[in-house]
């Protein structure tokens, strides 16, 4: 089973909540898009099975 990369949107959204959660330092998004790129991996892979939501 092959993972899938983080799309360019899921990288953005979770970029973004981290760099608020920071205090939103200016200057360091490259720090926040490279952080929110390798949880969104991380997330992948410890999750091969990804299934729907229930509520």
């Amino acid at each position: 089973m092959q993972l899938s990369e983080p799309t360019e949107q899921e990288i953005r959204e979770r970029a973004h909540r981290l760099w608020e959660q920071a205090g939103k330092p200016e200057g360091r998004e490259e720090e926040f898009w490279r952080a929110a790129q390798q949880e969104l991996r991380n997330e992948d892979k410890s999750n091969t099975q990804r299934t729907p939501d229930t509520l």
